[in-house]
């Protein structure tokens, strides 16, 4: 039997090789063969599209191999929709689908039925997670706590100065400390007029 590794971990902080030696491990022991081994390292598990996982669904649709392998539902997605079009995808091309930590195993009418409750179980651990968040931010807004980023000040005189000079914006945001992206943000809240003769003044935008 061959089948598909697939591992991901949300920042790259974190090490994708702890899942991928359990794969390999349960594949060795049950002799299965490893037809392909696929890893998002950094990528949250709501995003739909990732590039590994996306490859290992065109190599599922050549039927490069007969089960893909993960250790639990939330490395593969954490959405139930999600989960159920992955699901549903695979089995359309033939492919199963072995959880290793939740014993799920679709080729069996128990693993589907499994499948199906952990998936909405995931779900609704996700939704919590959310809820409580908001409810996080709303009572640090209500406590008059600032919520994101600080903001950037930007020296227009400066900025102008160099600009006229015909300095690039990408060396202009270096010089200043900001990022390229900041101060072309602030060029476009700024007067064409303004830009042509330096001016005394600050102005001010988030990252």
């Amino acid at each position: 039997m061959r089948v598909a590794l697939y591992a991901r971990v949300s920042t790259s902080e974190q090490h994708s090789e702890v899942q991928v030696d359990a794969l390999r491990a349960y594949s060795e022991v049950r002799g299965l063969k490893v037809a392909g081994l696929y890893v998002d390292q950094g990528v949250s598990g709501a995003k739909d599209r990732r590039v590994e996982l996306d490859r290992m669904m065109v190599d599922a649709r050549r039927r490069c191999f007969d089960a893909v392998l993960c250790t639990k539902l939330d490395r593969l997605a954490r959405s139930v929709r999600h989960l159920t079009a992955l699901a549903e995808e695979l089995e359309v091309f033939g492919v199963d689908l072995i959880v290793l930590d939740q014993a799920i195993d679709t080729s069996t009418s128990a693993g589907r039925l499994l499948f199906g409750v952990l998936a909405c179980i995931a779900q609704f651990e996700r939704d919590l997670i959310r809820e409580r968040t908001r409810a996080g931010i709303a009572a640090a807004r209500r406590r008059g706590k600032r919520i994101g980023r600080p903001r950037v000040h930007v020296p227009l005189a400066r900025a102008n100065a160099l600009l006229c000079q015909g300095v690039s914006i990408a060396a202009t945001a270096r010089q200043l400390g900001v990022s390229r992206a900041t101060l072309q943000r602030l060029l476009k809240t700024v007067p064409r007029s303004a830009l042509r003769e330096p001016r005394t003044g600050e102005a001010s935008l988030a990252p």
